[in-house]
């Protein structure tokens, strides 16, 4: 039997017991942590394409995280308007690119009902999901936290909403924090949910008990796509996390092809998302790819992904504003706003307790990590600043006109013909990655999509042994580590796998996640019992950032984790 494969003969853990070296000492905030509690999530999404996308994904993940809510709002991508021929027109959107505007509506189907139809799906699922994990939730459940926010107008928080009313209740309710609330869309939901919070308690004697509770917000957004977050939560609302996962992951985005690892390209292929994705019950049929011939709005002129065969100049001079080259039919679309979810499945990175450690959806940006008052970027706002607002403000939406003005019209924009726009130079604008950082990310996506086929293997397959199922890694010591500066660590581990699959370890140095800037050298980087050396420039205070990464060999092959963060003292 080869050091790095560990045969799993039954379902009972492989045990590998050594004992820690004495400069080894676990820190005392690991005895409160458990690694159980599931996440409490509130999902908002506005319906772009790879919203939906995200969200099959995520209902995929509902076992391992509880949902709270599943919210409709806008952005300055998706909104519908308030049904009285109030216009909006905001300097720096998209569709000032094609001279249209102001508008009652914007990309925004009356009947939209995206969010519904991938829950109807999953309840067509449920039965075979239940199966593979019994933590499913049942459809009744997910539907009733279906509700609908601020979707009427880009940026606009001035009345409540069923959906802001939810956000509201959970951020006031007993229950230990943290609320994750993602920002798939637009934060103007999440908005007025903390300004209907400091309307009701912000002069009162109650005011702060409440703002003490409200910490325990962190929204996880994909930018931010409506200027809240900059114009009005960060500015009021300093405590409230935010954390926006950036740098050091996987693209699943728009794009994603374009300087994917060579490796890594089987997996937005048109035959592995065929046969992985599309063919997989309801579910994989709800996945949006290139070239299947649907359109989030009819008549959406930025929307051209459904054509196939027609190259980017034939697709302009057919009114579309190419914002991204033509890819071929059937291939993989977008994610975009997966990363605001992913990070929050226990997959053992631990990313959901600290964001600069990171996970499958990437880290934060060092200056975000428990900073709210530091903006991260925003490729959203069109080179136009966003406002300033007081905590009492109205909340009103920007560039409103009502029906019948022409008030919120720009006179360069008063009978400037329609425009198509020039492409959008995806590879120019990708930043350069560091080798070892790219080869973290390409792992990590060929992981994830790996994990997401298997789970839509469960949505079709009503016999647990007919599908794979991740193994399990458990750490025989702590999982914070205090340790010196010349002084050893000694690591030991335990796998198992429900399928008794054969499962290969690897333990290695995630640098990006450390502050330490240097390399360590395991002795045993395939074993299960592997010890390293704390080199003797480390400072105190720096940390080493290990994990263990195992990998089981069914069909597909899934990976979990475990993650150790040693700290240097003096």
């Amino acid at each position: 039997m080869k050091t790095n494969h560990v045969m799993i003969r039954d379902c009972g853990w492989v045990i590998n017991a050594a004992l820690l070296t004495v400069s080894v000492v676990p820190t005392p905030a690991q005895q409160s942590k458990d690694p159980h509690a599931k996440p409490r999530v509130v999902i908002t999404a506005d319906p772009e394409l790879d919203d939906n996308n995200t969200l099959i994904r995520a209902i995929l993940y509902s076992s391992d995280f509880k949902i709270e809510g599943l919210i409709y709002v806008s952005s300055q991508f998706h909104w519908r308007g308030d049904g009285s021929g109030t216009t909006q027109y905001i300097p720096g959107r998209e569709y000032t690119r094609m001279g249209l505007c102001p508008c009652t509506s914007w990309r925004f189907r009356p009947d939209e009902h995206f969010i519904d139809d991938i829950v109807d799906a999953y309840a067509k699922a449920y039965p075979n999901l239940k199966i593979h994990d019994p933590d499913y939730p049942a459809p009744a459940e997910l539907r009733s936290k279906i509700k609908w926010g601020n979707v009427d107008f880009d940026g606009d928080f001035s009345k409540d909403t069923d959906g802001s009313n939810l956000i509201k209740s959970l951020l006031l309710d007993n229950e230990l924090g943290p609320l994750y609330v993602t920002a798939q869309g637009g934060e103007s939901t999440i908005a007025r949910a903390l300004k209907s919070i400091y309307e009701q308690y912000g002069n009162t004697s109650q005011w702060s008990a409440v703002s003490e509770k409200v910490r325990k917000l962190v929204i996880i957004p994909s930018g931010d796509q409506d200027g809240t977050g900059a114009g009005y939560i960060r500015p009021n609302w300093p405590n409230v996390k935010e954390w926006d996962f950036t740098v050091g992951g996987p693209n699943f985005g728009y794009g994603a092809q374009i300087r994917i690892a060579p490796e890594n390209k089987v997996y937005v292929s048109a035959a592995w998302t065929q046969e992985n994705i599309l063919s997989r019950g309801p579910l994989g049929a709800l996945y949006r790819v290139w070239g299947d011939g649907k359109q989030m709005v009819k008549g959406d002129r930025t929307d051209f992904f459904g054509l196939s065969g027609y190259t980017a100049d034939q697709l302009k001079q057919m009114g579309y504003m190419v914002w991204m080259p033509p890819q071929e039919k059937g291939t993989f679309l977008g994610e975009g706003d997966t990363p605001t979810f992913i990070n929050l499945i226990n997959i053992g990175l631990r990313a959901y307790e600290n964001p600069f450690w990171g996970g499958w959806g990437g880290r934060v940006r060092p200056q975000q990590q428990g900073d709210a008052k530091v903006p991260p970027m925003d490729p959203y706002s069109g080179g136009v600043p966003v406002p300033k607002l007081p905590a009492d403000t109205s909340g009103i939406a920007r560039g409103l006109a009502p029906a019948g003005s022409n008030a919120n019209v720009p006179n360069n924009a008063k009978g400037a013909a329609p425009r198509s726009g020039a492409p959008i130079d995806f590879a120019s604008m990708m930043p350069s990655i560091p080798p070892r950082t790219a080869a973290v990310s390409g792992a990590f996506f060929a992981a994830a999509q790996n994990d997401f086929a298997d789970r839509l293997k469960w949505a079709v397959t009503p016999n647990f042994r007919d599908a794979n199922h991740p193994p399990q890694v458990k750490l025989n010591n702590p999982v914070d580590i205090s340790a010196r500066p010349g002084g050893t660590v000694n690591l030991q581990a335990e796998v198992s796998d429900p399928d008794r699959d054969a499962v290969s370890v690897k333990w290695w140095q995630h640098n990006d996640a450390g502050t330490y800037p240097g390399d360590v050298t395991f002795s045993a980087p395939t074993a299960l019992n592997t010890i390293f050396r704390v080199p003797d420039d480390a400072q105190p205070g720096q940390t080493i950032d290990v994990v263990l990464e195992a990998t089981d060999d069914g069909t597909p092959h899934l990976t979990r984790y475990q993650r150790v963060i040693v700290t240097v003292q003096q």
